[in-house]
């Protein structure tokens, strides 16, 4: 027994075992059927059984999974920066935010093709109350991040995950991802959560908050979608907010936001690794500051890597002179990608309804907004 086992993902002793137990389940069969839409029954069981490690699960069934979604619901994924990474280190990877299940796999992907350590990867145990979802999510390297605790129980929660996290990286040469905010962000706006920063510094062991930080050596890492292909769903919750009203989830809405990531139209997505920060930490361990002070400051590092190398598409251009009803990024996008993102706009939201239009537009114009402030900076 492991103070970890009610978080942790499976061992790989376990994963042939829990993969012929969940193998009968509809929705296990369905995913098998659309990553191997040609193969046999028998072919496909195959393929689960030759599984022994997590490693062969995810180079096996979910990356080839991965490259049929990416085959059908978009035009491909570019990366840059991993070639900058060094083979057989890990690393703790931070990222901003948009799909629930994509972004991670996404990365591994990317991580597998340069030859990198993949991840164990947070994800909420709010995301996986359906038990083929628990079980797959083990299956995937995922440790789960506890969800509705009392402030005694989540500082508790919070520290074992962090020590989790350190002796995945320090002590078994593993990667970790988590995401720079609890939740996905709904209006394009990302901005890095002290909350995360502590939460991860709570691992440190004797050492000083800062140095275990570059002990665990953290990559900024920038996601982005042409088309988010959940947009239109994250309206309710965003109008919400407007109206400053409260939102309540419905019983199926993050698994129905999982399968919408995974066939929604997402055209081009490319993710940029970002450099391990290291003078940076020194910097602000060395300012001076208070703790809340250093804390902000190290988000604010965060933000600016992730807001520097954010792929801006065409999407992102046309959607700010729409809402801003200017030229000012006239060259950036064709006359015909103006004309699709104004269809996109038109078939997922009601035009009439100006907090609507402008709720939608800001998904899109937010990232244009940050670089924009990044800039502004320099």
């Amino acid at each position: 027994m492991s103070k970890y086992d009610h978080i942790r993902p499976y061992h790989d002793e376990e994963v042939n075992h829990a993969l012929k137990a969940i193998s009968g389940h509809p929705m296990v069969k369905s995913m098998m059927k659309f990553i191997y839409p040609q193969a046999s029954e028998e072919y496909i069981q195959e393929q689960l059984s030759n599984c022994n490690s997590i490693r062969d699960f995810q180079t096996t069934v979910i990356t080839q999974g991965i490259q049929n979604v990416l085959s059908r619901s978009s035009h491909g994924l570019t990366t840059t920066g991993f070639d900058k990474l060094e083979k057989d280190t890990a690393y703790f990877y931070i990222s901003n935010h948009r799909d629930i299940l994509l972004d991670t796999c996404l990365i591994n992907m990317s991580l597998y093709k340069h030859d990198l350590i993949m991840t164990a990867s947070a994800i909420g145990d709010n995301l996986v109350k359906k038990s083929f979802l628990m079980e797959l999510a083990r299956l995937n390297r995922n440790f789960l991040v506890q969800r509705g605790l009392s402030p005694r129980e989540m500082l508790k929660s919070s520290k074992l995950m962090s020590e989790y996290m350190a002796e995945k990286i320090l002590a078994d040469n593993r990667s970790v991802w988590i995401a720079h905010r609890e939740g996905r962000t709904k209006d394009g706006n990302d901005v890095t959560q002290q909350g995360v920063l502590k939460m991860i510094g709570l691992g440190k062991g004797d050492a000083a908050v800062f140095e275990h930080f570059k002990k665990i050596k953290i990559v900024p890492v920038s996601i982005s979608y042409e088309f988010d292909p959940t947009d239109m769903y994250k309206m309710p919750e965003l109008m919400a907010k407007h109206y400053e009203e409260e939102y309540i989830k419905s019983s199926n809405e993050d698994f129905n936001s999982i399968l919408k990531g995974l066939t929604g139209q997402k055209k081009r997505i490319h993710i940029s690794a970002g450099k391990v920060l290291d003078i940076e930490l020194d910097e602000i361990a060395n300012s001076g500051e208070s703790a809340n002070k250093q804390f902000q400051q190290l988000a604010g590092v965060i933000d600016d890597n992730i807001y520097q190398n954010y792929k801006l598409w065409p999407t992102n251009y046309v959607a700010y002179d729409m809402l801003h009803k200017t030229e000012k990024y006239r060259e950036e996008y064709t006359d015909k990608e103006k004309r699709q993102f104004e269809r996109r706009v038109e078939r997922r939201i009601d035009t009439s309804n100006a907090v609507a239009c402008q709720n939608f537009l800001a998904m899109y114009v937010n990232p244009v907004l940050n670089k924009e402030q990044l800039d502004g900076k320099a």
